[in-house]
Formats: C-alpha cells, structure tokens, sequence
C-alpha cells in the first residue's frame, strides 16, 4: 500500500520540493496551501513523477480548514500516516514596525497553523496508535535573529509545543511519532511574496541551501522519526551550537550584521505580498520551488548527505562540531574589531 501523506505549504519552496519526493515514492500526498495556482502545478508534477495527487486549498491558520482537510485527505486515501507542517507567513520590518494584526497573522498561519494541523492528525493517529507528525521548523526557533521577530518568535512556539506533546505521548506509551526537521536558509519564493519594510529585497542569510536539501532531510525524519529533531544544513548545526555556547557574543554580531546579510543591493519588490492573501491564486501565477536566488545557493549539503548515511555520521559530527567552533572564533574577531 501506498504512503498517505499531507503536506501543508505544499504550493512553493521546502513543501513542494517534499512533494516530489513523495511523488518519485509513489505515495498518495494531500497537497495543502492557499494558493490554488501552486497547488494545481504541484499536482501535476506528483502525478508525472508517479504518486497520486488530492488538491486542498485551505488556510491552517483555520482549525476547522484544517480538520477538513484531514478529513478529505482519508476518503480520497484512507489513513492517514505522514502529516508534515511546513506553511508559514512572515513580515521582514523591524518590531516596532509590525501592526498588531500583522503579528497575529503570522503567529496564526506559523505557529497555530503547525498546531491545528497536528491537532488533526493526533485525531486520526491516536486511536490507530500510528503515524508521524513532522513539524518543519527552523535554526531561527532556536536563534532568533533581527527584523523577523514574528516568525522567530512562533518558530519557537512549535519547539515548545513539540516537546511537550512529545513527552504526552511517551506518557501514553503512544506509537505516534512526532519529530522537527530544523532548517537552514532556504532559496523559496517567499523573499518575493512576503511582506517587506526593508530599504531593498530581502534574502535569506548565506549560506542559502536549495529546496531540495531541506525536502531530503524533511523526508528522512518522517522515515526516522524516533529522535527528537534533526539539523539539517551544516550552518544551522554551527548557528545552533554557536548559540548554546556563546549567546551574548552571537547577540552582539547580528546586532552588527544582522541587517545587512538580510537584504539584497536591490530595490524592493512592489505590489502584492500574500500574508493574508495568497500571491498563486490565478492560473499563470505559480511560482515553482525555488527563488530568486539560484545562482548563489547550495543544492548538497555534506552534514545532510550525513545525516541519511549513519555511517558517516561521526565523521559529519565532528566536522560540524569543527565547523561551529570556526564560528565562533570568527564571531569573536568580528565583535572585537567593532568595539
């Protein structure tokens, strides 16, 4: 039988790139996302590559469009045993620059969104005593960084929230999995859609991985998902690490530099964002996978190729400790040649 998969954030970036991979496996995959141009190309592409598509538009900031979409997704398929969460939205401004209706958005669709999703999967999970939740989270839940205090600040919030779901269920003695994929800065379309107040284009801060890295390490953590989270992308093992370790001196260089590693030398786009409405909702609007930033980013990853052989994980661990710790010792030059 056929994996039966959801997908939320299905339309663009780390989702769609998911839902290839899911479709070259053959699975049944429930694509999920507000914007019905993405979700119909989407669709095409998982049913060439061999899976078969169910389209659902829906908002996860809505719990009951979430519930309808676990719902439909189990008539078309029957049981329901990958849901990975990976929409979001975001505003790239300063705090104080970000209405309060804005920072409700984005905590609704980033954070509620993961919850209400996870809420319809447990429904169907718990009684069968399977399946795997992945959550799609971020090196920025634990690191937070300068002009996305909104997405950082839910990013966060699912940590919390999956950790104390995780310790319910090995209460329960549960054989429901729930784990979090933890992603490094990704080349999706949001830099072109998202809501901007920056002076030129946002961009996600170097080194930018493609989505394919990211849907390699989503999908081994729905296939192992007995650890609590998995790093994918060496720069977020450094960011992470660096953090633990040393968090004043980390605060300090982004202070200095946070700002410009965000954004581009370019003018910033103009018209449409899709934080409350989506950009992919006409035919002819689907924006693909990837970004604006191709010529720049990675499409391997030596720590994630690691990650997926165990046998090289040692080797991977040490380089990413080695890794971290040049790192640090750069942060430590940068900040002392400011002061």
């Amino acid at each position: 039988m056929p994996l039966t998969v959801v997908i939320t954030g299905a339309s663009a970036g780390i989702g769609r790139a998911t839902a290839r991979r899911y479709g070259r496996r053959g699975a049944d995959v429930v694509l999920v996302a507000r914007g019905e141009s993405g979700l119909e190309a989407v669709a095409d592409e998982v049913a060439a590559l061999g899976g078969r598509p169910l389209v659902q538009p829906a908002d996860m900031a809505d719990p009951a469009q979430a519930e309808a979409v676990a719902a439909a997704a189990e008539r078309e398929f029957g049981p329901i045993d990958v849901w990975i969460n990976c929409a979001f939205a975001s505003v790239f401004a300063p705090f104080d620059r970000i209405t309060p209706d804005e920072y409700r958005r984005i905590t609704d669709v980033t954070y509620l969104g993961f919850v209400n999703g996870t809420r319809a999967a447990l429904a169907r999970m718990l009684p069968r005593d399977r399946g795997t939740i992945v959550q799609v989270g971020s090196a920025l839940g634990e690191r937070s960084i300068p002009l996305q205090s909104a997405y950082c600040g839910a990013k966060h919030a699912i940590n919390g929230f999956t950790s104390s779901l995780r310790t319910e269920l090995l209460h329960r003695g549960s054989r429901v999995r729930v784990t979090v994929a933890q992603m490094p800065a990704v080349n999706t379309p949001q830099f072109d859609w998202v809501r901007n107040r920056l002076d030129h284009h946002p961009m996600p801060v170097p080194p930018i991985y493609q989505p394919e890295v990211a849907a390699r390490g989503v999908m081994y953590a729905a296939d192992h998902p007995r650890r609590k989270q998995y790093y994918v992308g060496a720069s977020t093992v450094a960011t992470i690490w660096a953090n633990r370790l040393f968090p004043a001196l980390l605060d300090r260089y982004l202070a200095r530099t946070g700002y410009d590693a965000q954004q581009t030398t370019a003018v910033p786009p103009t018209g449409e964002d899709n934080l409350f409405t989506p950009i992919d909702r006409d035919p002819g609007e689907d924006r693909g996978a990837h970004g604006a930033f191709d010529d720049s980013a990675h499409a391997h990853s030596w720590q994630e190729a690691a990650l997926r052989h165990p046998a090289t994980m040692a080797v991977g661990a040490g380089a990413a400790a080695c890794a971290a710790l040049a790192g640090v010792r750069r942060l430590r030059r940068t900040v002392k040649g400011a002061c």
